[in-house]
């Protein structure tokens, strides 16, 4: 039986959460988490029903999430940070009967300091499950809500045996997660972390430099990272030499976004081949995973498939041999599970009942899977489709260029034009120049119809904590031709 509980009746005393100074050990996380079960069973919660979790990265948050975990509940992590509509919109949908928070003024909020100061009842022991909102990059997040099990609680092994099959994780794991755990990765991994008895490091908020410190101070072996990470913790090597990485650190986990082939090659350079990529979702309907090795010889690939079948289909849902690019998709026993949307799972299913996180790519001869890019992201411009991740990885080969997007605009000849926005180490002083300089490099990689009409330099693209570019965003701040910068050296009308 792999959970926290099992792990504290043998090794009460070791350390399953750590921040800054603060640890919170196996035997506290069990005891705590038993009495809040208790708190939301006497507060009317019961086997699926649904409690919302509105914390910090703190002990506090794994305490909240094991008490639904244990007691058969769905817990909703959401980010602190959300506007009040988002946040009341989510905690409308998913129906959260409680809401584990630090602002009293909540409807129905229970506040730590009244979680071991109260009524408690029986709760049954049996598997819960996170219920977790998709990002809303296109359109209002929709909860992936999957049915629970009714199974005793240590009971599910899937992320257990994917982490120690693919990831060599264990009881003497530590594990960085310097990302907001409300997301699905961060807390997915780290409550793996804490089923096989291992640490979990976290930091407040992710901060380049102790970052890279947490690695050395902690002695961390694991850690998962998404690419806007590797840029800022590689852009201090312009303030000195970068450090080296630490012998106890052998697995860095990447995803949530297409990494840049070049970045990856200069984190390999620093890190040596400790690199694991892999590609999945929210919705974990499919699940890819590359290591470096395997990397070096298939460049730019997420991987080959496990635990399920990819399948690439173009737009009548035919499917596309080995080199074509089309739609992915996964065959595989999981499916999509909407809460209240039926119809978006509908849409995102082929007629043989596979299913697609949105992404499109292409397999080689091997099995290996390249994303080109989101479905929803492609720019069509004079009737060619152009992806937008080809041009960002060619803009990120720029090693003065700490970060970039690009997406599409409306132009009245071409239908859409490439726009990129472009983050520099140092800031240019003739702006003008330094576009057309760039436009200069991107066209050795690129093919002409691919290059950006136009460059705008930002102090910072803006991104999701997941590392995720809110491109519909940008697409509606750069449709007006006059905040898009400056010509990357191609002609206006071209």
């Amino acid at each position: 039986m792999s959970h926290p509980h099992a792990i504290a009746e043998n090794a009460p005393d070791r350390a399953a959460f750590i921040l800054d100074d603060e640890t919170l050990t196996y035997g506290e996380l069990a005891r705590r988490s038993t009495y809040l079960a208790g708190r939301l069973s006497a507060l009317g919660c019961k086997r699926g029903d649904t409690v919302a979790i509105m914390l910090g990265n703190s002990a506090e948050f794994f305490i909240g999430a094991w008490a639904a975990q244990m007691s058969g509940l769905y817990f909703v992590p959401i980010s602190q940070r959300l506007a009040p509509p988002e946040r009341d919109y989510i905690l409308a949908d998913s129906g959260a009967k409680v809401v584990l928070a630090e602002d009293a003024d909540l409807p129905c909020a229970l506040v730590p300091d009244q979680w071991e100061d109260g009524e408690t009842a029986e709760f049954e022991r049996v598997e819960g499950s996170d219920m977790l909102y998709t990002s809303g990059t296109t359109g209002r997040p929709k909860g992936v809500k999957r049915p629970l099990s009714g199974a005793p609680l240590g009971s599910d092994p899937r992320r257990v045996k994917r982490a120690r099959d693919l990831f060599g994780m264990g009881a003497d794991t530590i594990f960085l997660s310097p990302a907001p755990l409300y997301h699905a990765a961060p807390l997915r991994w780290a409550m793996t972390v804490q089923r096989l008895g291992g640490t979990v490091v976290a930091l407040r908020r992710f901060d380049a430099r102790a970052a890279l410190e947490a690695l050395e101070t902690h002695r961390v072996t694991h850690s998962q990272w998404v690419p806007t990470m590797f840029s800022r913790m590689l852009a201090l090597g312009a303030h000195g030499p970068l450090p080296t990485n630490p012998a106890s650190h052998i697995c860095a986990i990447h995803a949530g976004a297409p990494c840049p082939p070049e970045l990856k090659r200069r984190m390999i350079d620093w890190w040596g081949p400790i690199l694991h990529e892999y590609y999945s979702g929210t919705e974990a309907v499919g699940f890819t995973h590359i290591d470096s090795h395997d990397w070096l010889a298939h460049p730019g690939s997420v991987g080959r498939a496990y635990g399920s079948t990819i399948h690439i289909l173009d737009d009548e849902d035919n499917p596309l041999p080995a080199g074509e690019t089309g739609r992915v998709f996964f065959e595989s026993s999981a499916g999509h599970a909407y809460h209240n949307a039926p119809e978006k799972g509908r849409s995102a299913s082929s007629r043989q009942g596979y299913a697609t996180m949105g992404d499109i790519g292409f397999l080689d001869e091997d099995g290996f899977l390249t994303l080109t890019d989101r479905a929803s992201f492609t720019i069509i411009s004079g009737g060619a489709n152009i992806y937008p991740a080809e041009i960002e990885a060619g803009l990120l080969a720029n090693p003065d260029i700490v970060d970039c997007a690009v997406f599409g605009v409306p132009d009245a000849d071409m239908g859409q034009v490439v726009q990129a926005i472009v983050e520099l180490s140092e800031y240019p002083v003739d702006e003008a120049e330094r576009a057309a300089e760039i436009g200069e490099k991107l066209s050795r990689q690129v093919a002409v119809n691919k290059l950006p009409r136009r460059i705008a330099f930002v102090d910072r693209v803006p991104r999701l904590e997941t590392g995720k570019v809110r491109k519909r965003d940008l697409m509606e701040t750069y449709a007006d031709p006059a905040r898009r910068g400056h010509p990357a050296r191609i002609s206006e009308t071209s």
